[in-house]
């Protein structure tokens, strides 16, 4: 399965293996996940990596 890294509203980064990559037009890139650092849902959205 496919992880992606997700930057939380509080700034939080961490990897899911559960976040929904489909795009709905009226709801943005950003989803609800539990955040492990901070043990609450939050809106997440993902991180862009750099090429090296």
């Amino acid at each position: 399965m496919e992880r992606t890294v997700v930057r939380c509203a509080e700034g939080h980064v961490f990897s899911t293996a559960s976040f929904p990559m489909q795009q709905a037009e009226r709801l943005g890139p950003g989803r609800l996940v539990r955040c492990p650092r901070c043990a609450r849902l939050r809106s997440v959205v993902p991180v862009a990596l750099e090429k090296r």
